[in-house]
């Protein structure tokens, strides 16, 4: 049994070679069963043997990759979503671009904070050496010196000695950020965490929005194409919402639908409470005139992911150079706090 959870590149792998096995008419144990075969020890072999003992003991794969431990909710809630509505081929392939497309952009993440990160440690120590041992070696050649030779520059070395402190302060912090980002991106249990702070950060928040946003409408379009009614199949995606603002918003628009007095359909409630952008809601609004409904929240899916995934890369790409501009401004205090004291020094002398 695998003790941690699969890679996102390994699990982009398994749903898509799953798909394509399903496509060919390759039953479920069979084709995990060839996913391991011939391959060397690692967490996706014993993850595959887990769930071939499974599968073989009656077992759904939703169950097996549940019993495995190798499997994230979202994943297993999917698969089990799929098996339900006769879609697994179709619930497999969406969850195959989605961890393809996490895998890039947290390693996209890696290359952008990695470098920068061993430049904030070395700056670390360069800082820590200089107000720790340089800036107290002016302190004591001040104390050395009398009289009007300290009186107007004795300043100097005090503003030389705060501005070390100051610049060794913020880039300790902004290494450890970093270095913990870089940590948290290396493992499935951490970028999870790290995606949760994704939501509640200023920057990322409407992205991470339009994510859940594409999750929600995947799942409502295979309930739909499954054949339940509207009503049904909101309910049900609700349940498999985890972003707390989105989730409250379908649980509002969901009791508007099942409100005796007043019943509303599906895109209506959607557009009135805001839960897609206008000109969505109209496509949705076509969609269910035109019977066409699942397509419709199918292809809205797919632009609310691309365009998380743009807005994220967008921040993403901003990292670096900010961490430069960063390490810019703490070599130019460094010099600063270094170089103050001896201008004080010859200021008296002269």
């Amino acid at each position: 049994m695998a003790k941690s959870l699969l890679e996102s590149s390994a699990l982009s792998a398994f749903c898509e070679s799953m798909a394509l096995m399903f496509s060919a008419g390759i039953q479920t144990d069979e084709a995990v069963h060839m996913l391991s075969e011939n391959m060397k020890d690692s967490s996706f072999k014993r993850a595959c043997n887990s769930m071939y003992g499974q599968l073989i003991n009656g077992s759904t794969l939703a169950d097996a990759m549940e019993k495995s431990k190798a499997f994230p909710i979202y994943a297993i809630d999917m698969v089990r979503l799929g098996e339900r509505t006769g879609r697994l081929e179709h619930a497999l392939r969406s969850l195959s671009v989605f961890y393809d497309e996490e895998d890039r952009l947290f390693s996209k993440i890696r290359s952008s904070i990695g470098y920068p990160a061993a430049l904030l440690c070395v700056m670390s120590v360069i800082l820590a050496f200089t107000v720790a041992i340089i800036l107290p070696v002016f302190v004591d050649v001040y104390e050395s010196l009398s009289g009007s030779l300290t009186s107007g520059s004795f300043s100097s070395v005090n503003v030389s000695i705060g501005i070390g402190w100051v610049a060794l302060g913020i880039t300790i912090v902004c290494t450890v950020l970093a270095l913990f980002g870089l940590l948290m991106s290396r493992s499935e249990k951490g970028r999870e965490k790290m995606l949760h702070l994704f939501e509640r950060a200023p920057f990322t928040r409407q992205a991470m929005y339009q994510m859940a946003l594409s999750h929600f409408a995947s799942t409502l379009a295979i309930y739909i194409a499954s054949g339940e009614n509207a009503d049904d199949a909101m309910r049900d995606a609700l349940g498999m919402i985890n972003h707390r603002g989105l989730r409250k918003k379908v649980q509002a628009a969901y009791d508007d639908m099942v409100d005796v007095a007043n019943a509303k359909g599906l895109a209506q409630v959607i557009s009135e409470h805001e839960i897609f952008e206008p000109v969505y809601a109209r496509m949705l609004a076509i969609g269910n005139r035109s019977g066409g409904l699942d397509g419709v929240l199918d292809h809205l899916s797919t632009a609310f992911f691309d365009d998380a995934i743009q807005q994220l890369d967008r921040i993403i790409d901003t990292t670096e150079p900010a961490l430069a501009a960063f390490m810019t401004i703490a070599v130019g205090a460094t010099l600063v706090s270094v170089m103050l004291p001896l201008i004080g020094i010859m200021g008296s002398i002269g």
